[in-house]
């Protein structure tokens, strides 16, 4: 939340920058944008920085002559992560173990940083819908950059397809073919998800309470025969390295986690929109899973991130 020096100061910027209060007002739609195409929230605020940078970097003469400002705040930020997406895979060639994206806890729920400290402004919030549920966000990454561009641009925030070809450098026909073709892999994905809060809610609680009394057929019998469990520790935390494949095989080893790991609550949270866990220990979060739930009420993936870096939003029960 804004201090009331922070307003103050706000309210001076806005004497001496006319219009600022429409340029700031755009950080939010900023934010969600960067972070659905990058899958981090880090990367995201990076990007929403170095976009105002180049706004503020021009004469007020060449900021008068643009004249939506908001589109063209949006398209330098989506060139921006569009450059970003063009190095993430060497950079992830780089990351110790699996990488997942970025786990977002409930708006209510996210914190500053600081165990403790008040809630994030609200312009500093990612709009919690399908397009960031984990599963969705696992798919982007299968995609190139170009055509996780123009999906995001086209089918999430409705830019017509010629506005995309600016961003992305190519023809309209083009866009709307790559749009079409990451379409194709969203679809596959819906159709093994079955992204009902309700019910996934009820699963998450019966996984929660088989794990926590060691039940393992209980656990066998909600996960599905070929799930598969990945877990990010991006060398920070103990995970890993490969996914871990087969109902009995995850059952195993959460079991064996339940019985060496030190005393530790776990807890039912909002992970990315939907029903998921969170584990804390000593005061703080120390793993958030993300779960994809399918028609018949089995978990087919289970992510576990646990990577401080990717856990900053995150605050203890």
């Amino acid at each position: 939340m804004s201090t009331p020096s922070e307003q103050t100061q706000r309210q001076a910027d806005e004497q001496r920058y006319p219009g600022l209060s429409a340029i700031t007002s755009e950080r939010r739609q900023l934010l969600n944008l960067a972070y659905r195409l990058l899958g981090s929230l880090a990367d995201a605020e990076d990007v929403v920085q170095e976009t105002y940078t180049r706004w503020y970097a021009m004469s007020q003469a060449e900021q008068e002559a643009i004249e939506s400002p908001g589109a063209w705040l949006s398209k330098v930020a989506s060139r921006i992560c569009l450059n970003l997406l063009g190095s993430a895979r060497a950079r992830r060639e780089a990351y110790v173990g699996a990488w997942i994206p970025e786990p977002l806890p409930d708006p209510a729920e996210w914190i500053a940083g600081a165990a403790g400290g008040a809630g994030v402004d609200p312009a500093d919030r990612i709009t919690l819908d399908e397009s960031v549920t984990m599963a969705f966000l696992v798919v982007f990454e299968s995609m190139t950059p170009a055509e996780r561009v123009a999906f995001v641009l086209h089918d999430v925030f409705r830019y017509p397809f010629a506005e995309v070809a600016e961003i992305v450098g190519r023809s309209p026909a083009a866009c709307r073919q790559l749009a079409s073709s990451a379409r194709r892999r969203i679809t596959a994905a819906r159709a093994e998800a079955s992204p009902n809060a309700a019910r996934q809610a009820s699963v998450v609680r019966r996984f929660k309470a088989a794990w926590e009394t060691q039940d393992i057929e209980a656990l066998i019998g909600l996960l599905d025969p070929g799930a598969t469990a990945i877990s990010d520790g991006g060398g920070r935390a103990i995970a890993h390295l490969l996914p871990i494949e087969g109902a009995e095989q995850i059952a195993h080893l959460y079991l064996t986690i339940a019985r060496l790991a030190p005393p530790r609550t776990i807890l039912e949270r909002t992970v990315n929109g939907l029903p998921g866990l969170a584990i804390e220990s000593g005061g703080r979060i120390e793993t958030v899973f993300s779960f994809n739930v399918a028609d018949d009420d089995r978990i087919t993936h289970i992510w576990a991130v646990r990577n401080p870096d990717k856990l900053r939003p995150w605050g203890p029960s």
